[in-house]
């Protein structure tokens, strides 16, 4: 299927896992992408992939902090000048540290409030004019099963991806007049850089029991960031027209 034919999008978090599925994904159903990420060496291994299954002449790397308001003003800005507007936004960029709550620092918990949340604010907002001109624009956030279901040593964490949640309701009504649909992706149970690294992001007397119910009941283990690429790629096309509003839960059946 190529779905993205002279569709441009944005993807953030482009440098690894989900969010680099997602562009290689997008590139491979011909959209022109721009992939950002803060990450330049993982950008550049986005980049290597593309080119060995031939996908990279439609694909602009950019360096780009989501936490930081002046970064993403220029990022977005001239993102949208290359591309010649912006069909799609993808906000995959975020990051988990985790601490029992009652020692969680106020450092941490506003560090993981402004790159979830807040730089999902940010990107959003200066994609929006773009986005709106099109008459059919496209938000595609990232939540995560821990703003809805109970994830220890999290607090920060569910509470940014819940807030992503409801930041994608408000702007789907406010905006849907003018064309704009905004999706919550779910992902949980997928393999990826955050969870690949559970073991540091967590505090050293962890209690492994209190994640028993976490693991996908299909499968034979974790899901793969491609698992997620692909109903982005349906989401963000116009085979998914008729959803805005929501979110979708990519667990493999971890939370039922």
């Amino acid at each position: 299927m190529k779905r993205f034919t002279n569709r441009r999008v944005l993807v953030t978090g482009s440098a690894s896992g989900i969010g680099q599925a997602i562009v290689l994904r997008l590139l491979d159903e011909e959209a022109q992408v721009v992939a950002a990420d803060i990450a330049e060496d993982g950008l550049a291994e986005t980049r290597a992939q593309a080119a060995a299954a031939g996908l990279d002449k439609r694909l602009t790397t950019m360096a780009l902090d989501i936490a930081d308001e002046t970064s993403v003003g220029e990022g977005v800005a001239a993102a949208i000048a290359g591309l010649g507007g912006l069909d799609v936004l993808v906000n995959a960029a975020g990051m988990l540290r985790g601490a029992h709550t009652h020692e969680c620092s106020l450092d941490l918990w506003n560090q993981v409030i402004g790159v979830n949340l807040t730089g999902t604010f940010l990107m959003t907002r200066a994609a929006l004019p773009a986005l709106l001109e099109t008459g059919k624009g496209v938000v595609v956030n990232f939540s995560s099963t821990s703003a809805q279901f109970a994830h220890p040593y999290m607090a920060a964490y569910s509470a940014s991806k819940g807030g992503i949640q409801a930041f994608t309701h408000s702007i789907a009504l406010e905006y849907a007049k003018q064309g704009l649909r905004a999706v919550a992706i779910v992902p949980g149970g997928i393999s990826s850089g955050i969870t690949g690294n559970i073991v540091g992001l967590v505090p050293e007397d962890v209690d492994w029991n209190l994640f028993a119910k976490m693991s996908p009941a299909i499968g034979k283990g974790y899901g793969k960031p491609e698992n997620v690429a692909g109903v982005v790629a349906m989401l963000a096309s116009d085979d998914g027209a008729f959803v805005t509003g929501t979110e979708i839960r990519v667990d493999g059946g971890a939370h039922q």
